[in-house]
């Protein structure tokens, strides 16, 4: 219910006198305050441990989303970040799972879908960093590049469908400026993110009309820990000529998770890297 403010009566100055009573009627209460845009729904985090994962679960959080944060080993950076989540106001929980088994997979979902009941977002920013050139890739730098970086990303969407169609929701798959420019010190890790590209696409037209399903492609991004060489490097390569910070991709995060009329598209974010192949 509403509330009445009285106020009065009102005395007119130097005379004594009053002149009636103002009342004014107040809405509710949370009506006073305005609604986050994410408020109510649900995001599952890939990867939400730590670093750029982590600051995406974290900025998901401010706009008012709920968070599954998930997470390999790093359960004691995880159970940080539930905590970080918690102090914001929103609630959130840790679950541990193995990306590169496809039961596991399963698990994760089915516990994020038991704990919170719904699913709107689907981040998968789990990803490895693999050198590997012409002469030094190995079966093993191979198939781990491809497993966690293309095969994860599909087997969690598959997992999450169901979930996402329910409440017409969105993936937001990790690809990056490897996989746009084609690394040849890396080449399973280009590889394995310009899959993740076309796999964004095939996954848009799979999923709609239901499920929205975008991707992005970080470059030249820097964060906390980060060899100070890697920063002047990328201020060399991006034509803005400074570097990203992770507050760049987070926003980018949530502008696509508020987007109703965007899918199968890349967001680039790497301050013009990738115009200079």
């Amino acid at each position: 219910m509403g509330r009445l403010l009285c106020i009065g009566p009102i005395e007119l100055s130097g005379r004594g006198e009053s002149v009636g009573i103002v009342v004014l009627s107040l809405r509710h209460e949370h009506s006073l305050t305005m609604s986050l845009p994410l408020q109510g729904q649900v995001a599952l985090v890939a990867g939400a441990g730590k670093r750029l994962g982590q600051a995406v679960a974290l900025r998901l959080a401010e706009e008012g989303a709920n968070v599954v944060v998930h997470y390999r080993s790093s359960r004691a950076e995880a159970q940080d970040t539930v905590k970080e989540i918690e102090k914001i106001g929103r609630r959130a929980v840790a679950i541990g799972a193995n990306l590169g088994e496809v039961v596991e997979i399963k698990r994760l979902f089915d516990e994020a879908g038991r704990h919170f009941g719904r699913l709107d977002i689907l981040v998968n920013s789990a990803a490895n960093f693999l050198r590997g050139s012409m002469v030094s890739t190995t079966e093993e730098i191979w198939d781990a590049a491809l497993g966690t970086n293309l095969r994860a990303p599909f087997f969690c969407a598959q997992a999450a469908a169901p979930l996402l169609r329910r409440t017409q929701g969105t993936i937001i798959n990790f690809a990056d400026t490897g996989g746009l420019l084609g690394w040849t010190g890396y080449i399973p890790h280009s590889v394995s993110k310009a899959g993740v590209v076309m796999l964004t696409k095939v996954l848009a037209k799979a999923l709609a009309p239901e499920v929205r399903v975008n991707a992005i492609a970080p470059g030249t991004i820097t964060m906390e820990g980060d060899p100070t060489e890697w920063e002047n490097d990328f201020i060399k390569l991006a034509p803005l000529r400074r570097t990203g910070k992770p507050a760049d991709i987070t926003e980018s995060v949530v502008f696509l998770a508020q987007s109703k009329f965007i899918t199968g598209q890349v967001l680039v974010v790497d301050g013009g890297r990738s115009l200079s192949q």
